[in-house]
């Protein structure tokens, strides 16, 4: 052994690197308009389907609401969008709810079906009209209001819409579907979310649908489909006829014009033009991921 012990060399290293920005994610602050798919309606005099539930942080939301807040997306990184189908119309009491849209942790509710003839409007975004005889389906809280109440043995209520109450049928007068709400996210004021007319046993005092895309009731003439990409309720029927469809949701992003949107496969949609500081996306069907740059 040396005289001298055992010894441990230490280095010691510099260096001149230093974290620039490059390595701080980078955010994007996204305003939003999430509008479900509608709910189908039924026959025998059918109730109006409800429309989907709408949410938004632009200048107004559903269910008389307060605004919600943008979200702050990661620059790079994928987020979920899925824009939610109508439900479909019915011959008996079998319509369909409408399917609910999603852009990432925002998620509005399909609206309620319409119901059939001696049958209960569905809950949902908004609340489905009642089938004579039954009872109105209810809404969801700040995203659209509850269907209108039956008329007895032969007038149905209208669907809910995204800004108010569908009416309730008196005697054998139907009802009209219940608005829905502008929103001016894409730079012009749209209505979204009317919900579907009920039907009654005479065709001159069907319900027509509310503004923003609901369905009038069969007799009323005009479709009784809901609009596709407002998320209209569809609009009831008489006896064996069928009731409408509902109509389809959208999904619109609205951000800084210095960024960029990937729409990435299963979705279709577009990027606008820059305008006013921004641009949008709006998005019209499918579920996939989008990203920005």
């Amino acid at each position: 052994m040396s005289r001298f012990g055992s010894r441990t060399r230490v280095t010691t290293y510099t260096s001149d690197w230093m974290p620039t920005g490059d390595e701080t994610p980078q955010t994007v602050s996204v305003d939003y308009l999430v509008v479900a798919g509608g709910g189908g309606s039924g026959a025998n005099n059918g109730g109006g389907g409800g429309a989907g539930g709408m949410r938004c942080t632009v200048t107004a939301t559903g269910g008389g609401g307060s605004l919600e807040s943008a979200l702050a997306v990661t620059v790079g990184t994928t987020y979920t969008v899925t824009v939610g189908a109508g439900g479909t119309g019915s011959a008996t009491n079998t319509a369909t709810a409408g399917e609910n849209s999603v852009f990432s942790t925002i998620t509005s509710s399909g609206g309620g079906k319409g119901g059939g003839g001696g049958n209960n409007g569905g809950n949902g975004g908004c609340g489905g009209g009642a089938g004579n005889s039954g009872s109105a389906g209810t809404g969801t809280a700040d995203q659209g209001y509850n269907g209108g109440g039956s008329g007895g043995s032969s007038g149905a209520g209208g669907g809910g819409g995204t800004g108010a109450v569908g009416t309730t049928a008196s005697g054998s007068v139907a009802s009209n579907g219940g608005a829905g709400t502008a929103s001016s996210i894409t730079g012009s004021s749209v209505t979204y979310g009317g919900g579907g007319g009920g039907e009654t046993n005479d065709a001159g005092l069907d319900g027509i649908g509310g503004a923003g895309g609901g369905g009038n009731a069969m007799g009323a003439g005009g479709s009784k489909n809901g609009t596709a990409n407002l998320g209209g309720g569809a609009g009831g029927a008489p006896l064996a006829e069928t009731g409408g469809n509902g109509g389809s949701g959208v999904v619109i992003l609205r951000y800084a014009d210095t960024r960029t949107i990937t729409i990435g496969s299963g979705l279709t949609g577009t990027e606008s033009a820059a305008s006013g500081g921004y641009k949008r996306a709006t998005i019209t069907a499918g579920s996939g991921n989008v990203s920005w740059s």
